[in-house]
Order: C-alpha cells, then structure tokens, then sequence
C-alpha cells in the first residue's frame, strides 16, 4: 500500500534545516557578529519534543548537525571532510541529551523552552569542557594543557564561560524561533498536528 506524504514530518524537518543552513552562514564569517550563536541546542530541543517516534526524535537533530560539521570542517575550518575531531563524542553526547530534554518537555509554553534551553546549554557546558580537561586540553592563558586537578578543572570551566553565554543565546533565540513557528503553523494548518490532537478539538467541538 502507498503510503501518505508525512507533512508534519516533513514541515519539521525543513524548519531544521533552515537553521542548520544558518549555521553555515555563521562559520562562514558572512554574520559574524553573531558568531557562536549556534542553533544546534534549540534544533535537538525541537526535534526531540515534536518527533513522536524515538529515533526520528534523534536521528533529525543528529543528521542536521553532523552535516553542518562536515561542511563546515571542509570549506572553512579544516579544509578536509573530517567528521570525527577532537571531542566528537562528548560533544554528540551532549546534544543527544538535548534531545531527550525536548522529549520530557511535556507542552509548549514559555517557561518550559526557557527552562529546557537553560538546561541544555548548562548540560553542553559541563559536558563538552568536562571532556577538554580530561583529554588535557589547551588553557588559552598559558598555551599549557589544564592541570589535571580540581583547579584545572575548574579554570576549564571558568574559561569556557563564554562559549556558555553564547550557546544560551542561541538557544533562547532560536528555540524561540523554532517552536514559535511550529505553534504558529500548527493552528493555522490542522494537517500538522498529531491525530490525537486534532481528535480532542473535534470532541471539544462536539461537547459545545
């Protein structure tokens, strides 16, 4: 039996990649004040909480941001089509948590994107630069690998507060993009929505 073209699916997807596509423009230099504004946390945030099957919920987000890198590692950070750098995993790691922050975002509504952005940039934070310490990452200040101490591991952090401020940023900014949109979208094209949703407006309807 043929089956029916996904819109919802399909609809996510794009918003996806629109954001992905923004994230090339930035390593470009093309919108450099915004640099390090990255979408990656809002876009694993989105396709965790509105992908109902598990392994579209992470293999979307992923996808997008795995083909960013490698466009970005050949055309303007290595110059090579590298995928796996220094730190891959903690770093994938890190947004496939995000993903499963968006998945136990129970509705939509300000406060919980706001809290689930918060979240999902303290989690890339202390994630991400827990594995620059312990892979004896370079401490800009000195040239030196961090100590491989409470105190290195701290000034690891304490560097990196930074790249903390510009991934809440984006997160906020972008998350509010994305699901923004999609909310928008959904009430004014019912073919978006999940079944179950558009059953209960039609029993409401029916009850008044």
């Amino acid at each position: 039996m043929k089956r029916s073209f996904d819109i919802r699916s399909s609809s996510l997807l794009l918003l996806m990649v629109t954001a992905g596509l923004y994230r090339l423009l930035n390593a470009s230099g093309t919108i450099s004040p915004l640099l390090n504004m990255t979408p990656v946390g809002a876009i694993a945030l989105f396709g965790g909480h509105y992908f109902r099957d598990r392994w579209k919920a992470f293999a979307a987000p992923i996808g997008v941001l795995l083909l960013s890198d490698l466009f970005m590692n050949a055309f303007f950070y290595l110059h090579s089509w590298v995928l796996f750098y220094d730190g891959f995993l903690w770093t994938y790691g890190s947004f496939a948590l995000m993903v499963v922050l968006g998945r136990l975002m129970e509705r939509v509504r300000v406060r919980s994107v706001v809290t689930a952005c918060v979240t999902a940039a303290l989690a890339h934070w202390l994630i991400t630069d827990l594995g620059v310490w312990l892979a004896h990452g370079t401490d800009i200040t000195t040239g030196m690998p961090y100590s491989f101490d409470f105190a290195g591991l701290v000034k690891c952090y304490t560097l990196a507060i930074p790249y903390l401020e510009h991934m809440l940023a984006g997160n906020l900014i972008f998350g509010a993009i994305l699901f923004g949109s999609f909310e928008l979208l959904q009430r004014r094209l019912p073919a978006l929505r999940l079944q179950q949703e558009n059953d209960l407006d039609a029993t409401i309807i029916m009850q008044e």
